[in-house]
């Protein structure tokens, strides 16, 4: 065995081993539940040349859809945990990193720097993925240069965006009036700006961070975009890398652990670059591949032992590309165990999304319902055979979290996640009723449930259970649904609906949130989508708008619902459903992230 100590507080790495719903509306989770084949049920509507056929249960005479989901892709890959390193290798990367990590630190500290280079520094370290060894010298400095205002004396774009967008992002009250200096008297950005690639490139990236009233950062975001895909064809090559990446995927809205492994092969490729902040991510990153790959074995093997893919065969075989996104919710090692058990119930909730979706019938799915309401075992009984299993899943992985966090001694909030849990199922039932019956709800009486079934409200306390830091006051202020989740919920929702409704049109479904929106406001699907995107918009800035200091909960909880937010950006990228169909969007996320390390 080889322990690898996190170089961070007192946190000890574990160890790692050496031996229908068509996708929305009422759709379960908008974090990675997508587009959903279309119930036999509404034989009217259903296209059984797509996705799904008609399959006679002969035991009842039921007729359901037979599911053709993509199977897993991943086989055996992470069934057993193989590290080719040895033990002494791994012990050597550990005692380089620390040292390192030492190296840095006095970097952070130095009072030599000046301020666009301290800035510049923080920057790198959160770009390389490295960030969260320092968190406390970073917030100390960036709370020392807020006070000092060092932004007023800048008037460069590049240094000013950067400012703007690090002090943002690390919850500070600073003003986007500082960006009026780069206007002309019309009003208009400055001509001059137009040659200044990476200027433009700071400024695109810091408008992410904008909230309601910063107007000219709405200004700034098209001026930006427009002109950096214009000048991207001739721009040198690692400048344009970057360009072309962020245009596709804004720094703001990515996931941290990804964008941390495309930063480490830019960085690498600047000539200007510190080689041993470079080696110190490198290592970094790959010994925390080592520990995700270990979790991610430990999850293969207690999803096989439950054997629902052969008893259960609707569902989709997602363990690995639930993982990854855990992986997004927290990368780093103190949150171990919490991946393990938020990864546990992601994939618990795209069982019971698939059955209320694409299997149960309307009184199968009362039954159901009903059962996990009063959540006794002694409810069994009365459930249909393959609805027995589902139950039993369930109830045994609640009992487990029971155990795990009493073990951890922290703050017992299980009781609050299975409320969240009989309330998503109440809401599953509530959308099924709408498909099976034909009914279409008002747009805002579809939302309502929807934000319910997109599994936030649900997921984001699950994902406290194996934090250590966790309070009541956390799970009390979850469950109050708060304005930032309220926002986080909202966008995983619209961005859901948005790039799956094609899909879900062509398979007949009736109850999406575009169709609710086009039948009550006699609108064509552009300009609902127009509006729907509005609705993404407003509600990314009002998340950021609560996370603004002062604020009612720490950064730390904060911070989960904002990766929360992020991963329907990366599941759904280029209106492709990355969950029911991971080839494309996901699998080259998973082999950078779980199977290949980084080149030392």
């Amino acid at each position: 065995m080889a322990t690898i100590t996190s170089l961070k507080g007192n946190h000890i790495w574990p160890r790692i081993a050496m031996h229908r719903r068509t996708n929305f509306v009422g759709k379960p989770a908008a974090l990675v539940f997508g587009k959903r084949p279309i119930q036999a049920r509404v034989k009217l509507h259903l296209d059984v040349s797509t996705v799904v056929s008609l399959n006679v249960d002969h035991q009842d005479e039921v007729v359901r859809p037979k599911t053709n989901f993509a199977p897993c892709m991943w086989g055996d890959t992470f069934s057993y945990c193989t590290i080719l390193l040895d033990n002494q290798v791994i012990e050597e990367n550990i005692e380089e990193i620390k040292t390192l990590k030492e190296e840095v630190w006095h970097m952070i500290m130095s009072s030599e720097k000046d301020i666009i280079e301290k800035m510049s520094l923080i920057d790198t370290l959160e770009r390389l993925g490295i960030s969260y060894h320092f968190e406390e010298e970073i917030e100390d400095q960036l709370s020392n240069m807020f006070d000092l205002n060092v932004i007023h004396e800048e008037d460069d774009l590049y240094n000013v965006a950067l400012y703007f967008r690090l002090f943002r992002q690390h919850g500070y009250p600073i003003s986007s009036d500082h960006f009026n200096q780069f206007k002309d008297n019309n009003g208009k950005f400055k001509e001059a700006l137009l040659t200044d690639a990476k200027g433009l490139l700071s400024l695109y990236e810091a408008a992410y961070v904008r909230k309601h009233g910063d107007d000219i950062l709405d200004e700034a975001l098209i001026f930006a975009k427009s002109h950096l895909e214009r000048i991207t064809p001739i721009l040198e090559s690692t400048l344009e890398k970057q360009v072309t990446h962020a245009l596709m995927q804004p720094l703001h809205k990515g996931l941290p652990r990804i964008e941390a492994h495309f930063n480490i092969s830019i960085y690498e490729e600047r000539g200007s670059r510190n080689d041993k902040l470079l080696r110190f991510a490198k290592l970094d990153y790959n010994l925390l591949q080592l520990l995700h790959k270990k979790e991610l074995s430990e999850l293969t093997l207690w999803w096989k032992d439950l054997k629902l893919v052969s008893e259960l065969p609707y569902i989709r075989d997602r363990i690995v590309e639930c993982f990854l996104c855990a992986i997004g919710v927290y990368f780093e090692p103190q949150y171990s165990q919490a991946r393990i058990m938020l990864t546990k119930c992601i994939v618990m909730l795209s069982v019971l999304d698939d059955t209320y979706d694409s299997y149960g019938t309307l009184d199968e799915l009362l039954l159901f319902t009903e059962a996990v309401e009063r959540w006794d075992l002694s409810e069994i009984d009365r459930l249909p055979s393959y609805m027995k299993t589902i139950y039993t899943t369930l109830l045994n992985l609640f009992k487990d979290y029971d155990i795990e966090v009493k073990e951890l001694n922290t703050f017992n909030g299980v009781c609050y996640v299975k409320e969240a849990m009989k309330e998503t199922v109440r809401s599953y039932y509530t959308e099924a009723k709408w498909f099976i019956k034909g009914n279409v709800p008002l747009f805002e009486e579809y939302l309502n449930n929807a934000l319910i079934t997109g599994a936030f409200y649900l997921l984001v306390p699950a994902s406290l259970l194996g934090m250590r830091s966790t309070s009541k006051a956390s799970f009390d202020w979850i469950l109050n649904k708060p304005k930032i989740l309220l926002a986080s919920a909202i966008v995983g929702r619209v961005v859901d609906d948005i790039a799956s409704y094609k899909v879900e049109k062509e398979r007949g479904q009736l109850v999406t949130g575009i169709e609710c929106y086009m039948k009550e406001h006699n609108l064509s699907i552009e300009e609902v989508n127009e509006k729907l995107f509005k609705l993404v918009e407003n509600a990314w800035k009002a998340l950021n708008k609560e996370l603004i200091k002062p604020t009612s909960m720490s950064a730390e909880v904060q911070m989960r619902i904002v990766n929360f937010t992020r991963i329907p950006d990366v599941v759904y990228k280029n209106n492709q459903d990355g969950y029911s169909d991971p080839k494309y969007n996901l699998k080259p996320l998973v082999e950078s992230l779980l199977v290949h390390p980084i080149h030392m």
